[in-house]
């Protein structure tokens, strides 16, 4: 058995079994529709394998010789379609149609030329090139892109390259053999396979971390995130919160949080039931998304209490910004309940002082909260605290 049939054996089983590990990925996370694409590749690839097998050792006509060819060529196209849906890039139909059409054609007619054939090689392997190129293309093409991802792109660069090399290393090496008998026993396929498997095998793993950290993250998300409101939960926006604390530490940037509390939701839940009352719910945590910037942080942190953490603002900027949730809000109808129905919310502002903790922060505005409350709700207050430790909530 040559190195080259030991190659192609681990080839097969590789294949195998990276196909069935992106089929769990697939399995367990729908969402990961690159995972089903990715499947399908080494799935092709395996068959890919067995053609080949079957061609050096029983020889092929030309047409089996074509669709072995177009076999490989037609996995790269699918790994782009991959590619392209996992990173919300437009996948480019008709360029690798052409690009198959092409080369199935030009496979076909260099069948009649001799094997040792620079000009041969070349147009044969010229097509994975341009296909693995794409594949890198499409990646670059991606909004998103973070350190592995980068990675992936220059090695599927890569790969297109060695593409590129093996018509020289054929020369190289000594050639392709006088016959696809005599293949397998050449210095040319043993490096040829072992490249291809070195650059297949690091493709795939740093594809499935790839998936994996999403998968890790989806999760994360989900652990983090209010099931009703679809805002971030106690514990998530404390998670978030601190790590902004430590930003704002470490640049002196001013930092403001904004409590509030629906007004008398008991009596929402009692006269109308608890369907309505989420729905109350969801609807001020829709506007809280609405409102809020992009840098902000909202949460959930009670049955009907939510917090926005404030970056960057100081005490004016927040309670204006709580002002103009609490006129906009009460103004707002709710989806499902009667459309003459207002419902209010009240406010407790507070602006973070130098290396003040979340727990400290959260009680103070708390506090303006409860003096919101005391005050006959649907209103603002805004904590002020002294250096000897007098409090007070100032009404907007």
């Amino acid at each position: 058995m040559t190195g080259a049939v030991v190659v192609l054996i681990i080839n097969l089983i590789v294949a195998g079994l990276l196909s069935a590990s992106f089929t769990m990925v697939a399995v367990y996370d729908p969402k990961q529709v690159a995972a089903r694409w990715i499947a399908c590749v080494y799935g092709l690839g395996a068959f890919y394998v067995l053609v080949e097998f079957g061609i050096a050792n029983l020889g092929g006509s030309r047409l089996v010789v074509v669709g072995s060819f177009a076999a490989f060529l037609l996995a790269l196209a699918l790994f782009n379609v991959g590619i392209a849906r996992k990173y919300l890039v437009p996948v480019p139909w008709r360029l690798m149609a052409a690009v198959l059409a092409v080369s199935i054609i030009a496979c076909y007619l260099i069948q009649d030329m001799p094997r040792e054939s620079f000009l041969r090689m070349m147009i044969y392997q010229v097509p994975y090139f341009v296909m693995q190129a794409i594949g890198a293309g499409t990646l670059w093409r991606a909004r998103a892109r973070g350190r592995l991802d980068t990675v992936l792109m220059c090695l599927l660069a890569m790969s297109s390259l060695q593409f590129l090399s093996k018509p020289f290393l054929s020369q190289a090496l000594g050639g392709t053999g006088a016959s696809p008998q005599t293949y397998l026993s050449t210095d040319y396929a043993l490096v040829s396979q072992a490249m291809g498997t070195v650059f297949a095998i690091a493709i795939a793993l740093l594809f499935l971390v790839i998936l994996a950290r999403d998968v890790i993250g989806d999760v994360r998300i989900l652990s983090e995130t209010d099931a009703l409101s679809r805002l971030l939960n106690r514990g998530g926006f404390e998670d978030r919160a601190k790590a902004l604390l430590r930003k704002a530490d470490a640049g002196g940037r001013p930092m403001a949080l904004v409590i509030c509390d629906l007004d008398h939701f008991k009596a929402v839940n009692d006269t109308f039931g608890h369907a309505s009352g989420d729905r109350v719910i969801r609807a001020f945590a829709g506007f809280l998304r609405d409102t809020a910037s992009a840098e902000h942080v909202a949460g959930r942190i009670g049955g009907e209490e939510f917090a926005i953490l404030l970056p960057g603002a100081n005490l004016v900027t927040a309670r204006l910004f709580a002002e103009a949730a609490r006129t906009a809000f009460c103004g707002l109808p709710v989806e499902g309940l009667p459309p003459h129905l207002r419902f209010t919310a009240s406010f407790g502002v507070a602006e973070r002082m130098p290396r003040e903790t979340l727990s400290d922060l959260l009680s103070r505005a708390d506090k303006a909260l409860y003096e919101a409350k005391r005050g006959g709700r649907d209103c603002v207050r805004v904590a002020t605290d002294y250096p000897d430790g007098r409090y007070d909530a100032r009404a907007s």
